[in-house]
């Protein structure tokens, strides 16, 4: 009776490994259809001649429920291969679900088993298929469909020729897809023990961006099967990914691939007309097909076209077409991809190239800018786009002169432009400017440009640039520059200019300035100190004052001055003195400096006396706000000044404009402990001795060390004493005997030995 339940069992499990295994591929996909509702479609590749065929499969819904999903297509291909495919065909036959909430969810399916014989996995016959797919729902992202994958996952490879393999991979969304490869998963969807990447004599990576896989080059006919994964992204976030469980079967044969010629990636002009030759050839000189497939060809309205397929001898040829229209702008990128394949025998050997077209928005025209008092009037043409959403404002002082590449979108950083602004409707094609209700400022030459933005981030490209500068109807100060640095006795010197364009008629004069004055860089305490009566007087020297320890803000108040018509007219904009701060360490001073002012910053050069001829000696320039004087003696007094250099944007301005700050005072001190040394050690068990040694890390830090310290503990926990002190910086070895510690150096000793 044992014996007749042995080989009854020898028999079932011959049956099941033979003809219970048949996966070969497969993947899940799913689309939106409302609310939470959704519809999945699993697709698996099986082994034709095995009679485990499976009319129905059981889909887990990763939300703790599952549904039996009927298979509504299956077709037997060539090499003994079927293609199934499983979803929705009416009530009864499972393939939709609706989700209890937002979430991120997994999609799988179990089955068992794979085809017996895949090199790559140990045991294939008896490690069951697993497929998933992540599932994001998030109400704030939008609802989202899959990719939809174009290429069989059933492939067939030359041994020792190059291997390519593209998904073909469409996000009917629009999604950003990105590509990775991965361990297969088994039985509980654990990455299957064992599993190996097939071997290659050169690389087996697959591209990250366009999803082409390069297998260079098989060492070992067979079949293979591998994962990729695919990744979704919406605005820079994750929203899901389909993960293709792929076979590969490698045969020996001497045929070589054919080549598509290389394509560049563009970017296209939306509304015009985009034409390009495909070519393909192929060394063998055998018959070649080529095909195309990707989201310009599937888009509506306005997909492109591409005649196909068609056949050459040797070489191949065929022109795709697309009339771009708005409809087609997006943020991310369409792909294109072709696919030539000859009539090699045993082996079709394949090229695929892909390459990525962005349709861009036309700029928005006939930006102009026009000046109205402390304020300027932006104008321009709706966009000819009727999809954007709205537009972005971008400002600079000073004019650029940008000319943008043909896939340089909106307004790239590195001009100096930065956005001021958004309108969220189409319609309004004005904004005035006024510097967020802070007004703008005398002096610059203010520029702008303006772009159209859509609902995923898509800008277009840039308008024209256009300028403007206020009307010089007001005072525009130009320099606040130390001239005499005293706790008492400190100066320093003002000057503007005279306003220029304002109306001699509404405003006869004569005129006053009043010379206002502020300590600090901030506050709100202002004194008027002076006033002066002619219109050409603008330079004023301020005295009696601390500029030792304060900085001061100055501002130039311009009035109508005639006898009772008296009357304010503007004034210039704060203006401060550079003030120079100095903060000591071992032999350094480090210098920094504060200002408020209305003209652009350019740089400080350094300014350090000489002791000996007591002559400013300029030491460096900087852009930045601090600058370190290195290698100077500690407890020696060092004197400094920094002088700014700055200019406004606008035209009639002297350039640069100068200004001092006052001079300030310091001593390096030594505030800086001395780096620690590196402490090494041998144990020397003979002799019960430990013999310990030290360097410093950095020489920098060593030209003040004047002793060292050893200090010791006797066991973890307990405090350290001083065990050896040495004034001379250049003993670095010692060797105590620790008597005490005898048994842990034994211990220690038996461990090495």
């Amino acid at each position: 009776m044992k014996k007749f339940l042995f080989a009854l069992f020898l028999t079932v499990y011959a049956f099941f490994s033979v003809y219970a295994t048949h996966q070969r591929a497969g993947e899940i996909t799913y689309r939106w259809l409302y609310g939470l509702t959704y519809e999945v479609t699993i697709i698996t590749y099986t082994y034709t001649p095995s009679p485990a065929d499976r009319p129905e499969l059981e889909l887990f819904w990763g939300d703790g429920t599952s549904d039996i999903i009927q298979r509504v297509e299956q077709v037997h291909l060539p090499n003994n291969i079927s293609y199934n495919r499983y979803t929705y065909d009416g009530p009864g036959t499972g393939g939709q679900h609706t989700f209890p909430a937002p979430g991120t969810y997994t999609l799988s399916m179990e089955d068992p088993n794979r085809n017996a014989g895949v090199i790559n996995i140990p045991n294939s016959v008896n490690i069951p298929m697993y497929l998933e797919t992540k599932l994001v729902i998030n109400p704030f992202l939008g609802n989202n469909n899959s990719p939809v994958l174009l290429n069989a996952p059933i492939d067939n490879a030359c041994i020792y020729q190059p291997f390519l393999h593209n998904p073909w991979a469409y996000d009917p969304d629009g999604d950003s897809l990105s590509y990775s490869l991965t361990a297969c998963k088994g039985q509980g969807g654990l990455d299957i023990p064992g599993f190996f990447y097939p071997p290659a004599n050169n690389t087996f990576s697959i591209n990250p961006l366009t999803g082409e896989l390069l297998w260079d080059s098989p060492q070992l006919n067979g079949e293979y099967n591998i994962c990729i994964i695919i990744d979704e992204w919406r605005n820079g976030i994750w929203i899901g990914s389909v993960r293709r469980d792929m076979q590969i079967t490698v045969v020996s044969c001497i045929n070589q691939p054919p080549i598509i010629q290389q394509i560049a990636d563009t970017c296209i002009l939306a509304g015009t007309l985009f034409s390009l030759n495909i070519q393909a050839t192929d060394p063998n000189g055998d018959i070649i097909t080529l095909t195309g497939n990707g989201a310009p060809l599937l888009i509506t309205p306005g997909p492109a076209t591409f005649p196909q397929p068609v056949q050459g001898t040797g070489s191949v040829s065929s022109t795709f077409t697309w009339q771009t229209q708005c409809e087609h702008v997006k943020k991310a990128p369409y792909q294109m991809n072709f696919k030539v394949i000859d009539d090699g025998y045993p082996v079709q050997l394949v090229d695929f190239m892909s390459f990525f077209i962005t349709i861009v928005a036309p700029a928005p025209e006939n930006l102009s800018a026009t000046p109205d008092g402390n304020k300027i009037n932006l104008k321009w043409d709706k966009s000819l786009c009727a999809n954007a959403k709205g537009y972005r404002i971008f400002r600079r002082s000073g004019y650029y002169g940008f000319s943008p590449d043909h896939c340089e979108t909106g307004v790239p950083a590195y001009t100096g432009y930065v956005m001021i602004a958004q309108l969220d409707d189409i319609n309004d094609t004005t904004f005035l400017d006024d510097n967020n209700g802070q007004g703008l400022i005398r002096g610059h030459d203010y520029c702008y440009m303006v772009i159209a933005y859509f609902s995923d981030d898509a800008e277009s490209y840039a308008s024209n640039e256009a300028c403007a500068e206020l009307t010089r109807d007001v005072p525009v100060i130009t320099n606040v520059s130390v001239k005499n640095t005293d706790i008492t006795d400190g100066s320093v010197m003002i000057v503007w200019t005279k306003p220029t364009d304002f109306d001699s008629v509404q405003i006869p004069g004569p005129y006053k300035y009043l010379i206002y004055r502020r300590t600090g860089l901030s506050g709100t305490n202002v004194t008027l100190i002076d006033s002066l009566s002619l219109l050409q007087d603008t330079v004023y020297t301020d005295t009696l004052i601390n500029t030792l320890n304060f900085p001061y803000h100055y501002r130039i108040d311009f009035y109508n001055d005639e006898p009772g018509n008296r009357f304010y007219v503007g004034s210039t904009e704060y203006a401060s003195s550079v003030f120079l701060s100095l903060t000591p360490s071992d032999n350094t001073l480090t210098l920094s400096w504060q200002f408020a002012v209305p003209w652009i910053h350019d740089s400080m050069t350094i300014y350090r006396q000489n002791p000996s001829t007591m002559l400013f000696d300029s030491i460096g320039v900087t852009t930045s706000l601090s600058f370190a004087d290195t290698g100077l003696v500690n407890g020696i007094e060092y004197c400094y000044y920094v002088k700014s250099s700055g200019h406004y944007s606008a035209s009639g301005f002297a350039s640069p404009l100068i200004n001092l700050s006052q001079r300030a005072y310091g001593k390096p001190t030594d505030n800086e402990p001395p780096c620690p040394p590196l402490l090494s050690g041998t144990v020397d068990c003979k002799d019960i001795k430990n013999t310990l040694w030290w360097s410093n890390q950095n020489n920098a830090c060593d030209d003040d060390i004047v002793s060292y310290n050893l200090y010791y503990s006797p066991g973890d926990g307990a405090d350290y004493f001083v065990i050896f002190s040495s004034n001379n910086i250049a003993d670095t070895l010692h060797s105590p005997r620790l008597e005490h510690y005898y048994r842990v150096l034994l211990c220690y000793c038996h461990r090495f030995f």
